[in-house]
């Protein structure tokens, strides 16, 4: 015993020893200077070529909680920049640390301050750009298959460039992110458009989103995401309307009002990844590559995070005392005889009948 003791303590030296070599070996002193190529130097003096840091990229979105699928695609995005730029691009993030208020994150792109930014598209029409509008038209989208295959064909591309055209290139689209399937909650279950008569609900500012639940009896109200639990928890407002993992990191479920979920899937949800234009046009195309293979990248993760969550999400709303109406049990033939003419009327007023038909002969 004496002998595999000694044995070991001896393996344990050998290997503190060479650890320490390795780490002498490895370790690096860092001079950067202002050309785009610095100098790193080892610390036994020699002499290797490193990229410095040329660019840095500020993302903001409006999620705190670190379990949402907005945290999860911004850390993929700093993670494909900064290895793809091979450490010529930075990436600064503020997960709900600049603002939880999607409108103000807006101004913050507008200014500088930010440069990436995930916002819902219903901000943009106040630039002018009332196209985008689409996307809160409720029950556009049949499942997430659908809606994914849609953005990621002739529709999106050519979304992405009526923005960019009609903001003058001060704001272009980098990605189409998740921000799951909206369904209702509050504080009686709804089967059909007609329970909603006489019920106040939170809905977001579009004037589409506005005309369908008002034609389905219910007042839209305004309240802004981070009051909206201490508003469903004192009367203020009877109901909302969100996904799964977006309302239960926010605890809604729990509160008064927000006990009964019922699945109507009115909203297969897109957010825009945003890129101020006038600071993308200043980089060189090596560096709008990056951000590129960056946004593609963090897309695609934020997605799957998105997608991976719902169930997950579900299944700790029903575990907190929630009670669910499924899907099947909802008269949705009933809701989305009221969204269709809606979507119909939108197209006419802004020309956007290709799209519409585009999304529903896709299904």
């Amino acid at each position: 015993m004496k002998r595999i003791l000694n044995f070991a303590l001896l393996v344990f030296a050998i290997a503190a020893v060479l650890s320490l070599v390795g780490c002498r070996r490895s370790g690096r002193v860092i001079y950067r200077n202002s050309s785009k190529s610095g100098v790193d130097r080892n610390v036994d003096g020699k002499s290797t070529t490193a990229r410095a840091v040329e660019i840095r990229v500020t993302m903001a979105h409006n999620q705190t909680a670190m379990d949402n699928p907005y945290v999860f695609g911004a850390e993929a995005f700093k993670e494909k920049l900064e290895q793809v730029s091979g450490g010529g691009a930075e990436a600064v993030l503020y997960h709900g640390t600049m603002t939880e208020d999607e409108g103000e994150l807006l101004k913050r792109l507008q200014s500088g301050e930010a440069n990436i930014v995930v916002i819902s598209p219903g901000l943009v029409t106040a630039l002018g750009v009332e196209e985008v509008d689409i996307f809160s038209l409720e029950y556009l989208f049949d499942s997430f298959a659908h809606w994914g295959s849609t953005l990621d064909g002739a529709f999106g591309t050519e979304l992405s460039g009526i923005v960019s055209d009609k903001t003058n290139g001060q704001i272009k689209i980098l990605g189409y992110w998740s921000a799951g399937v909206r369904d209702y909650y509050g504080k009686k279950p709804i089967y059909s458009p007609g329970d909603l008569a006489g019920m106040t609900i939170r809905i977001g500012n579009s004037p589409v989103q506005r005309q369908f639940w008002s034609s389905c009896g219910a007042t839209p109200v305004s309240v802004g995401w981070g009051e909206l639990f201490n508003a469903l928890n004192e009367g203020k407002v009877d109901s909302a309307e969100n996904d799964y993992t977006n309302f239960s990191l926010k605890n809604h479920h729990n509160a008064r009002n927000g006990k009964y979920v019922c699945e109507t899937e009115h909203d297969f949800t897109t957010r825009l990844m945003l890129v101020d234009g006038k600071f993308y046009d200043s980089l060189s195309s090596e560096q709008q590559s990056w951000l590129s293979q960056a946004a593609k990248y963090a897309t695609q993760v934020e997605r799957q995070k998105t997608f991976e969550q719902a169930s997950s999400s579900k299944a700790k709303v029903v575990s907190d005392g929630a009670v669910v109406v499924e899907n099947k049990d909802i008269d949705t033939d009933s809701f989305r005889r009221i969204a269709r003419p809606i979507q119909d009327e939108f197209a006419r007023k802004t020309g956007m009948e290709r799209f519409i038909k585009m999304v529903r002969e896709s299904k």
